[in-house]
């Protein structure tokens, strides 16, 4: 578990991803994602018990193997120190189609707000927007197919369990937009381009604020940005007004702005 990029291969290949704390494998429960087994001290199976009972259906975990290890294994198995109780190897769900997704991500009803992160390398800021996602309301998040994967244990811990919350899906095709445009949405790009409008402006336009609106946000890796390709394919490009001499955010406190500042799109009157 300590070769980051090893994991990121493995764990989608083999249809698992890992689950740290308990209350992110409750919330994975909760989601409907199936454990395929659990890991622990000792000290923590007590507070496991109810959480095994209700993901398995047996006290024991029926088939679903339960195991138990000294605090000092268990950092030699993981490379951390397990402070949040356990960890669960979970079944990873099947992606949806994004039109599929598309349709139904707002309660089963189309997505009016979603957003785009397209290249997103570290797992921390992954987690960080879904979280930020889940808390303004929206409706789905796409990752293009070079993204940190979302169900890294990082992103995962980071995000508080929201990625079972947030629809999501891997888009096959980026910076094709065309699936985007055939669903009614307008697709706006965060960069710094000369050509940008102020994210005022954007959110006074008739992009946020007709009563059919539908909005894509995408935000770009964390060194250079979008991609000169994502840029063209954009309808418009948009930027936070700054002051003190910066001239752009972190990826992750990016998209936390542009999603309050975005939140009257799609909201029920």
């Amino acid at each position: 578990m300590t070769d980051v990029r090893l994991r990121s291969a493995m764990e989608p290949e083999r249809g698992l991803y890992m689950a740290e704390s308990r209350n992110v494998i409750m919330r994975a429960v909760e989601a409907g994602h199936r454990p395929r087994s659990f890991l622990m001290s000792p000290r923590w199976l007590e507070q496991m018990a109810p959480l095994i009972r209700r993901s398995t259906g047996a006290d024991d975990g029926g088939d679903v193997p339960v195991f138990l290890a000294p605090e000092q294994t268990l950092r030699r198995l993981t490379g951390f120190t397990l402070h949040r109780g356990a960890l669960a190897a979970m079944r990873r769900p099947a992606l949806p189609a994004v039109a599929d997704l598309l349709s139904t991500a707002r309660g089963g009803g189309p997505a009016r707000r979603i957003a785009v992160l397209e290249n997103l390398v570290d797992h921390t800021n992954v987690g960080a927007a879904f979280r930020s996602a889940a808390a303004l309301g929206v409706d789905a998040v796409l990752v293009s197919p070079r993204c940190a994967d979302p169900l890294y244990r990082r992103s995962v811990r980071v995000s508080m369990g929201t990625v079972f919350q947030v629809p999501w899906t891997r888009i096959p095709r980026w910076p094709t937009v065309d699936v985007l445009h055939d669903a009614g949405f307008t697709v706006a790009a965060l960069a710094l381009s000369p050509d940008a409008v102020s994210l005022d402006d954007f959110v006074a336009s008739p992009a946020c604020v007709a009563p059919d609106a539908r909005l894509a946000l995408a935000f770009g890796t964390e060194g250079d940005g979008l991609t000169r390709e994502a840029l063209e394919h954009a309808d418009v490009v948009v930027r936070i007004p700054m002051s003190g001499d910066v001239d752009s955010l972190n990826v992750a406190a990016a998209s936390a702005v542009v999603f309050w500042a975005t939140r009257g799109v799609g909201a029920v009157a």
